[in-house]
């Protein structure tokens, strides 16, 4: 039963803005009458229970505004299927310390090898250690700012995407670019050593021009992003294709198993 004390913690904590505290104060109420708590320590346990409250809702918040395509981790990348590619190198990434100090992450590799899961991987961990992170395509940006340009904005727009530390661009390669190569030149350029972007391709550097074109814009971009930048090698066979052979193993020795049993 609530109590009138509950009840004005209730009300105090609305018009405070403590949700943590208003969700928590009740039960840790009853733990500190039970185990016989000061009344310092109680409240140093309702502030604790707000400062993590906000902390999570800080994390879902960056993780929400990072528009992930789907969530992945470094728990769920098989590193055994590409020997070649260097796990501590890559963990020593997972601290963030790249985009404190606004270098660029560029992963290199054929299609389906796992340099989208990592990259997303290396964004999460970004997000848990407090910075904000996007997450969009090559063309997509390049379409995004294509338009901003043709509504005199494209200024504000490259303002807007400083507000992340960190700008995951995926697939750089697939497609051609077009009128919208130069833009994609403009926003790397804006972003360099200011904040950091972790690239995606398909593509070695010697064949970035195919994308963008032009030989020269294309050398000055490499220099660019490539400057203090990690590079990471993905060689080996489709780390997708690999995956969805083991799952219709699986799916086929189940149903062997189910036949015979």
């Amino acid at each position: 039963m609530t109590t009138g004390y509950e009840a004005m913690i209730e009300v105090y904590c609305r018009q405070l803005k403590l949700p943590g505290l208003r969700q928590a104060f009740a039960a840790t109420a009853r733990e500190a009458r039970n185990t016989g708590q000061d009344y310092t320590a109680f409240l140093a346990s309702c502030l604790a229970q707000e400062v993590e409250s906000r902390r999570q809702s800080a994390l879902q918040n960056r993780l929400h505004q990072a528009r992930f395509p789907w969530v992945k981790t470094f728990d769920t990348f098989d590193f055994s299927a590409i020997p070649s590619l260097p796990k501590p190198r890559i963990l020593a990434l997972a601290d963030g310390g790249f985009v404190k100090a606004k270098e660029n992450v560029v992963l290199v590799g054929q299609t389906g090898t796992g340099k989208t899961h990592v990259a997303i991987a290396l964004g999460i961990c970004a997000i848990q250690a407090g910075y904000r992170v996007r997450f969009t395509t090559a063309v997509s940006l390049s379409q995004e700012l294509l338009q901003a340009q043709a509504e005199a904005r494209l200024p504000r727009a490259l303002k807007v995407w400083d507000r992340y530390d960190l700008v995951i661009l995926d697939e750089l390669g697939y497609l051609g670019l077009g009128p919208g190569g130069p833009l994609l030149f403009q926003f790397c350029a804006h972003r360099y050593e200011r904040r950091a972007v972790a690239i995606t391709t398909n593509l070695e550097f010697s064949r970035w021009v195919e994308v963008f074109g032009d030989p020269n814009l294309t050398t000055a971009l490499l220099d660019r992003v490539t400057h203090r930048a990690k590079i990471l090698v993905f060689n080996g066979e489709s780390y997708r294709f690999k995956e969805s052979q083991r799952h219709l193993l699986q799916e086929g020795q189940g149903a062997t198993a189910n036949s015979t049993g």
